[in-house]
């Protein structure tokens, strides 16, 4: 027998995503001035008292084995998390806690598809939905969005695209890429959509406390017992609470699905770190406290760099509703060239402005929407402001 790296693995896409961010960290290595627009986690320390738990865990000797779908006490914290701000109940046993919501989308999945099974995946997208559900065995099914809906499909888009073969859909609010919030008549669409075929919802609210301008996350979850049947809600404590490098993840779903997950993630990881989940119990038992002056930021943030981009001739955005991405317009800018280069695609703008200017974005061909580009302001804002200057300066060389 040959020995080859398995079809599987040779058919999955690397993440342009972290690959951009990892040449911005090595150029910022060799000591040049990158401004880094690709990153996808807060640039605020942990909160100190989550920091304090990780140590009071390490002084108790938390530090052994859990169950595999996490500890008791912490799948007893989602649940009240889960009735306190979004009014649903579940129970322990309805929860899985996971090494980041990555991970816990991943064995959603796994747990659910079989070969040939079709996903519904609204666009743009986050990069690695259409790879995991290859990985599952899956066939991602794109469903086109764009700047005229605020980048959420239209109801007669989603229905065309549900076969006999859809398994299930991804819902993303608010979204990365581009920071749309679904509205609740929207999400009743696709509840009575996936009641009436019927298929799963797979709804990624890791962005929740993420939201701006007063308004409310709202889970497709809360319209009714029927969808809560086949929804799984996953969320995790990384964006929210700037734990990205904790990785804790939690899903909460319907509990025969749950229990196979448990068990497929017993021989996958065993347990999500010991340590990580006693500290992530105590943020959610403190509640938002913490959360609200990030987000004020961040809200901040988003307004001067929207005013900015849309003051650049050449160069557009929506105002994102949540999450901390703005989808940069560069329709206009294709076919230009620089310094004899043509630029043809989201890709070269984005390789030309890292080299020459030194400014890091994330090309949309990796979110399925070209003629855009991803920029994070999960950075401070004078970099925000200082970034976008480069790129002006870069839009203005253009021939």
């Amino acid at each position: 027998m040959a020995l080859t790296v398995s079809h599987r693995c040779q058919n999955i896409a690397p993440s342009l995503t972290l690959s951009i961010d990892a040449r911005a960290k090595e150029m910022k290595a060799a000591g040049l001035d990158v401004i880094g627009f690709g990153a996808g986690e807060p640039d605020f320390p942990t909160p100190q008292f989550i920091c304090d738990a990780a140590k009071e865990a390490l002084d108790m000797g938390i530090t052994r084995y859990t169950p595999a779908a996490g500890t008791k006490a912490l799948r007893k914290a989602i649940c009240k998390k889960l009735e306190r701000d979004n009014d649903m109940t579940y129970t322990y046993g309805d929860i899985v806690v996971s090494s980041g919501a990555k991970h816990s989308l991943y064995n959603v999945f796994q747990a659910i598809i079989d070969p040939g099974d079709e996903v519904l995946i609204p666009t743009p997208c986050w990069v690695s939905y259409p790879e995991m559900v290859r990985m599952a065995g899956g066939i991602p099914v794109y469903i086109p969005a764009d700047e005229s809906t605020n980048f959420i499909p239209t109801n007669r888009d989603i229905a065309s695209r549900v076969t006999r073969r859809t398994k299930a859909i991804i819902i993303t609010s608010p979204s990365n890429p581009n920071g749309s919030v679904w509205s609740r008549e929207q999400l009743q669409f696709v509840a009575d959509l996936a009641v009436s075929h019927p298929f799963y919802v797979v709804s990624d609210e890791i962005y929740e406390k993420l939201i701006y301008d007063g308004q409310k996350h709202f889970s497709i979850a809360q319209l009714g017992e029927e969808i809560k049947a086949q929804t799984f809600i996953v969320n995790g404590m990384s964006k929210a609470y700037a734990m990205t490098g904790w990785r804790i993840g939690y899903v909460a779903g319907p509990r025969q699905e749950m229990k196979a997950m448990a068990n497929f993630q017993s021989h996958a990881t065993s347990n999500a770190n010991s340590i990580a989940q006693y500290a992530a119990l105590k943020a959610l038992e403190a509640g938002d406290e913490c959360i609200t002056p990030m987000v004020a930021e961040f809200q901040k943030r988003r307004d001067a760099m929207v005013e900015r981009i849309n003051q650049i001739p050449g160069l557009s955005c929506l105002k994102p509703q949540g999450a901390f991405y703005i989808m940069l317009n560069i329709k206009q800018l294709l076919g230009r060239s620089y310094n004899g280069r043509v630029i043809e695609s989201s890709l070269d703008f984005a390789e030309l402005l890292l080299a020459e200017k030194e400014v890091a974005v994330v090309p949309g061909v990796a979110f399925e929407a070209e003629g855009f580009c991803r920029l994070s302001y999960a950075i401070a804002l004078e970099q925000c402001l200082k970034g976008l200057d480069r790129i002006e300066e870069f839009v203005r060389l253009l021939g």
